[in-house]
């Protein structure tokens, strides 16, 4: 096949005729036929307006990173790293009064010794909490990795062993904030923050809109002044106009190897907040008296820049692909969540297969797409933090990046599938074409 290809490339170049029918020839030597490529095309024409107003999102992003990068002077110097205890690192404190700028908060805390954002979290509660406090979820149960960080699963070094209690409230049958249960929650005075988790995580509901958590900001102030307000704002970054931090939360979290890092950043996480916040997780990241001054920044800054600076892009190509995977499931009779018409508030998007097998057979055919380990097959294993096996796709250039293209699920009813990620459309799009093609050989769906 490859050798009829470069031959056609040839014969094409000699006529200056690269057409539409050799693109469709290259996706036949990355494995996606005509009968898949004949289903997508339609799908694809229908989905332009919907693409242009993705577009218009991310230059909007684009232009105010662009804006808080020039306001704090970030020159040459700034993308020069630190060793050892890292005083004095202006390019850290610059990345840091940019991220701050951006989310609209009076500090942040952007740091590679943060490792993940789990870790960003965990570090987000404990820090603010103190023993005899109460962490009030009210977003319903927390995505699975928090369990054990809570004590919700018995975990060394919990908060429940640091005498920290947990409670929650629902969300109600249709997705919505119980603002009554919340209302009845705050009644307890041992509740000192709220959590608030902005995606569904494993969950099977709508992720949470900019304008749902204001409503919830608004209902929690309304009783308690004196509560802090967190958002796990992980997948959720440059995919509206807002950030939960511009509606009245203390603080906002997320790791850089999704949205904000722009498939560049490596490592780290962000807590951007009010200043109290930001100190508080500072002391504990660090050492109480240390705070923010120390923490190197290695040779790490031109990435974490440059990835924030690519985010709202990269983040854009991500939902391009969620849209088109909703788009192209649903018309096949799967419940894809959200639709392929609904606004978005994050980049990943779940489908119902209903069965361990759809979830292996998507997972594998976005790994065999992928530009690093694509001969490798993905298989169902036990992770850590996670109560079942978890199938997980990724060949991506940073270990476990999610904004990269990527797929997993837990093996457990109802079967469901995480699709996320892709650092531009094209890949998306090469991503779901071949899913379905793997669905489609081994007769699992019909086009």
């Amino acid at each position: 096949m490859e050798e009829n290809y470069q031959t056609q490339i040839n014969t094409d170049r000699a006529d200056g005729n690269i057409t539409g029918e050799t693109m469709d020839r290259l996706y036949a030597t990355l494995g996606v036929s005509d009968r898949v490529m004949a289903y997508a095309r339609p799908v694809l024409e229908d989905l332009e307006p919907r693409f242009q107003r993705i577009d218009a999102g991310a230059e909007h992003a684009q232009l105010r990173i662009l804006r808080a990068m020039q306001r704090a002077h970030i020159g040459e110097a700034h993308l020069k790293g630190t060793t050892g205890y890292g005083y004095d690192d202006i390019g850290r404190d610059g990345l840091e009064q940019v991220y701050a700028d951006y989310f609209g908060t009076e500090d942040a805390l952007v740091r590679p010794q943060i490792t993940c954002g789990t870790h960003a979290l965990a570090l987000a509660l404990m820090s603010n909490l103190r023993p005899g406090d109460t962490l009030l979820s009210i977003s319903g149960k927390p995505y699975d990795t928090l369990e054990e960080v809570i004590g919700i699963r018995p975990s060394r070094g919990s908060l429940a062993e640091y005498g920290i209690g947990y409670r929650q409230v629902d969300l109600t049958e249709d997705g919505e904030f119980d603002l009554a249960g919340i209302r009845k929650a705050l009644k307890n005075e041992s509740v000192r923050l709220v959590a608030i988790q902005r995606s569904k995580g494993y969950a099977s509901r709508r992720t949470l809109t900019i304008a749902q958590i204001a409503a919830a900001i608004e209902t929690v102030r309304s009783c308690r002044r004196d509560v802090r307000i967190m958002v796990d704002n992980c997948y959720g970054e440059f995919v509206e106009r807002l950030e939960p931090s511009h509606v009245g939360a203390d603080m906002v979290v997320g790791s850089l190897i999704k949205n904000p890092g722009g498939g560049l950043a490596p490592i780290g996480g962000y807590i951007a907040g009010t200043r109290e916040c930001v100190e508080n997780a500072a002391v504990r990241l660090t050492s109480p008296g240390l705070g923010k001054e120390v923490g190197a920044s290695l040779d790490l800054l031109p990435a974490f820049y440059q990835g924030f600076f690519m985010g709202p892009v990269v983040t854009a190509a991500a939902l391009k692909g969620a849209v088109f995977a909703a788009r192209c499931y649903e018309k096949l009779g799967f419940e894809v969540l959200p639709n392929g018409t609904e606004e978005r508030s994050d980049i990943i998007q779940a489908i119902t297969f209903g069965t361990p097998e759809g979830v292996i057979a998507f997972c594998q055919g976005i790994q065999s797409a992928s530009p690093v380990d694509s001969f490798v097959s993905a298989q169902p294993a036990p992770m850590p933090g996670y109560d079942s096996d978890v199938i997980m796709a990724a060949g991506a250039f940073v270990s476990g990046s999610s904004i990269e293209l990527s797929a997993d699920g837990p093996i457990k009813p109802p079967y469901n599938v995480y699709f996320q990620g892709g650092l531009s459309w094209p890949h998306a799009k090469l991503g779901i074409l071949r899913t379905l093609q793997n669905l489609l050989d081994r007769g699992l769906i019909e086009l």
